[in-house]
Formats: structure tokens, sequence, C-alpha cells
């Protein structure tokens, strides 16, 4: 099985995952398992930091 991380910018500079942020990567999870992918992480960066799903047990 792949694997893959998804990363995005928050402009505002607030890393802090929204939940359509939340909500899109599960969808993308669930798209992309029947394909045999594995979304490993998602990183969110914005101007004061980083925030990982999985470092906040969102995946």
């Amino acid at each position: 099985m792949e694997g893959r991380s998804i990363p995005h910018n928050h402009p505002s500079g607030d890393p802090t995952p929204s939940s359509a942020d939340i909500r899109m990567t599960k969808d993308i999870a669930a798209i992309a398992q029947p394909f045999g992918i594995t979304v490993h992480d998602h990183l969110i960066v914005g101007r004061h930091g980083h925030a990982s799903f999985r470092g906040l047990k969102l995946i």
C-alpha cells in the first residue's frame, strides 16, 4: 500500500485545523483507500508554526 501526506497553508498564520480541514481529510482518506493509498498525515503550515493531524491524533 502506498502512502501520502497532504500539506497546505493557512494564510491567517494560525495552523489550527478547521472543521472543514478535518472533514476534507477524512473524505480524501476514504476516497484514496480503495486505490491502495493511505493518508499518513495532513500538515498545515502557518506563520506561527505547523499542525500535524497525526500528531493531534486526527488521523
